[in-house]
């Protein structure tokens, strides 16, 4: 037994000497609602940006509120930074003839890339008149957006079943859609026999890992449930009795994620999006130590 670990040690070490600078990260953020959040997250953004991310996103709420500050931190990041930023847009919220003027006046303002979602229905709604297939559509014809979509390597909760799922997926990937983002997972198995059915179904874009890098074990168990996540029992273990100890946690959750994106790069996988949470600590960490340095 202990030569088998010793063995995936050293696998994992000559994967990390042979990943460093060759893998493209990108970073998700999330609209702030204080000042003092807001603070936090141009600091974030500040410091990963010395990384050269392939994008940046920002999600996106189901209300004019939250849709406001979205547009203004994506135009906020482009003229600060220059950095490619993607906001996040979904249909469930606006119709056809609102959603054609929030992506022209993105088109007008010289943001190319969105990324498309349907959105969380809100309770007792029924079924909704678009699906992101259809926002896809919508984009492609406003203009020649750069367009991510949403992928689930353990089924979206709603889902009738994996195939159906898949069948989805590619319903928006025929529609126009660049590539796919999946939800956050740490089976890496999940995602690797994801992206093999994704290839025979004759979905042929990048599947892109969605990492989130974990310090709230706790906080993840809930996000997990409502996302229909599954959290090894290995995972469980190793956050156990670390429950008022926030810096091993930080530990904790870093190793994990770099062995996560050691083995998927080993894969062949090369772009790695990274769910920040609007801190910038942890992502920063795991990529300088997977070799992801300022330029």
């Amino acid at each position: 037994m202990s030569f088998f670990h010793a063995n995936q040690r050293e696998a994992l070490n000559q994967s990390l000497a042979e990943i460093s600078g060759q893998i493209n990260v990108s970073f998700e953020f999330f609209p702030p609602s204080t000042a003092e959040m807001e603070q936090t997250l141009w600091q974030s953004i500040d410091r990963l940006k010395k990384l050269k991310p392939k994008f940046v996103s920002v999600t996106y709420g189901a209300n004019s509120g939250e849709r406001d500050r979205t547009h203004s931190i994506i135009k906020g990041i482009k003229d600060k930074t220059g950095l490619d930023a993607a906001p996040h847009l979904t249909c469930i919220d606006a119709n056809p003839g609102q959603l054609r003027e929030i992506a022209q006046d993105y088109w007008n303002s010289g943001i190319r890339h969105i990324v498309a979602l349907r959105g969380d229905l809100p309770p007792g709604s029924g079924k909704p008149e678009m699906y992101a297939e259809d926002l896809v559509r919508l984009l492609k014809s406003i203009g020649d957006f750069d367009i991510s979509v949403a992928a689930y390597p353990e089924v979206h909760p709603e889902a009738k079943s994996a195939q159906a799922d898949l069948i989805n997926l590619k319903k928006k990937i025929d529609a126009g859609a660049s590539r796919a983002i999946t939800q956050f997972f740490f089976d890496v198995e999940s995602y690797l026999r994801f992206r093999d059915r994704c290839v025979a179904t004759g979905i042929d874009v990048e599947i892109v890992p969605g990492i989130l890098p974990v310090s709230n074990f706790k906080q993840l168990q809930r996000f997990a449930t409502m996302t229909n996540v599954r959290v090894p029992q290995w995972m469980t273990q190793m956050f156990s009795g670390l429950d008022d100890d926030a810096e091993t946690r930080k530990f904790v959750g870093a190793s994990i994620a770099m062995d996560m994106v050691k083995i998927l790069s080993r894969e062949g996988v090369k772009d790695f999006h990274f769910y920040t949470l609007n801190r910038a600590e942890l992502s920063y960490a795991i990529c300088h130590t997977l070799g992801v340095r300022p330029v």
